[in-house]
């Protein structure tokens, strides 16, 4: 007769997946819980953690539903094809789901669509944070794999509400998930594979980001602070001061800068894929001489595999900074906000500012209009004049 064993699938993000052996083949199914090897231990020894409680007794469920049809089976002598057979029969007990007699066109699968749809992306962060939300929605509903498109309702989506505010109270943080699958169900109207849309009721409602920006005096502080840090604290007010003094750089770009060329930086925004241009100032320029890279402008991230890692290093350093200077926040968002909110204080047009951080252009007017970026470099003139030398 079969066997059967529980463990936690590594190259799953470690669900918790069910394998069935039968005659030297194996099945598999993932259960909708991730755990850990540790809390998995915990749940079949009968101690597990205060988290896992819940999850432990349908656990013990499961395994004597797995028991009883064992048992049914060897009783009546009833002859199964293999391993995936008596899956189904798994299936049946755990989910009330009997096995489908007719098989449904895989593009009107919403989970197989989103997965394709996800894979599709050649940003591989853009790919991993559609992949995370695929990730979440099978740990909410184990029968994703069978949803069609029309399942996928203002019910449903409120209830996987509920359980993303177990692990997530953060509303905006929630609404990553929910834009994704709304990109991805307005894909499926397109390819004109469905019609249903459940999001003309379900509203993603973002609350108020909080701000990020730092008054003049803060910012003279920071940018004075060589004095109180070490050295390997240096490189990292350089970044930010640097940031800073091109207009609220952030990381991405600012690692990924290859030239200077007739005095200015000219680059796609990573985030928007929109060109992007800043004037590079005299004091821009000191700091930009001393962290001159080998492959590109810039040498902050060239000891790394990718930004990425540096930027770890980089919060790690900006707290270090916030710490010894008393001060209650700062990332490398805060140049950005900050810069935002001084020109705002110089009376620097909104317009301007909207353009100086690369927002704005989608209008029909803005198609006409061709934004002259010598606003834009004044401003910065005036923001930097203003916190370097209080010159208004």
């Amino acid at each position: 007769m079969f066997t059967y064993k529980l463990f936690v699938n590594a190259a799953r993000k470690n669900a918790l997946t069910l394998r069935i052996t039968y005659r030297r083949q194996k099945a598999e199914l993932s259960l909708g819980f991730c755990v850990s090897e540790d809390e998995l231990a915990g749940i079949l020894s009968g101690e597990p953690s205060a988290k896992n409680r819940q999850l432990a007794s349908l656990v013990a469920i499961w395994l004597g539903k797995i028991e009883e049809i064992k048992f049914d089976l060897l009783k009546s002598g009833q002859a199964v094809d293999g391993p995936k057979a008596i899956m189904d029969l798994v299936q049946a007990e755990f989910f009330g789901r009997e096995p489908r007699q007719e098989r449904v066109d895989d593009r009107l699968l919403f989970a197989r669509y989103f997965t394709s749809f996800a894979e599709s992306k050649t940003n591989g962060r853009t790919k991993s944070i559609y992949l995370a939300t695929m990730s979440r929605m099978v740990a909410y509903d184990p029968d994703l794999a069978e949803k069609r498109f029309e399942d996928i309702t203002i019910r449903w989506l409120t209830d996987f509400d509920d359980f993303l505010m177990m692990t997530s109270p953060s509303q905006n943080a929630r609404n990553i998930h929910f834009r994704n699958i709304r990109a991805v169900i307005n894909a499926a109207i397109d390819d004109e594979l469905t019609s249903h849309y459940p999001f003309r009721r379900f509203k993603i409602r973002p609350t108020p980001t909080k701000k990020r920006s730092l008054s003049v005096e803060t910012i003279q502080r920071i940018f004075g602070a060589e004095e109180c840090l070490e050295a390997w604290e240096m490189k990292y007010l350089d970044f930010f001061k640097l940031s800073f003094m091109l207009i609220g750089i952030n990381v991405v770009d600012m690692c990924g800068l290859s030239e200077i060329v007739d005095g200015r930086i000219d680059y796609i925004r990573a985030k928007t894929h929109k060109p992007y241009s800043v004037k590079v100032e005299p004091e821009a320029m000191s700091i930009i001489e001393r962290h001159r890279g080998q492959k590109g402008l810039l040498d902050f991230a060239e000891n790394y595999t990718n930004y990425r890692h540096f930027y770890q290093n980089l919060c790690v350093g900006l707290r270090s900074i916030r710490d010894k200077m008393g001060l209650k926040e700062l990332t490398s968002y805060w140049a950005r906000h900050s810069w935002a909110t001084i020109a705002a204080s110089l009376d620097i047009p909104k317009d301007t500012i909207a353009h100086a951080l690369g927002h704005g252009g989608n209008t029909v007017t803005d198609i006409y209009i061709d934004f002259d970026q010598r606003k834009v470099d004044e401003a910065n003139r005036r923001v930097l004049d203003w916190v370097l030398y209080g010159r208004r």
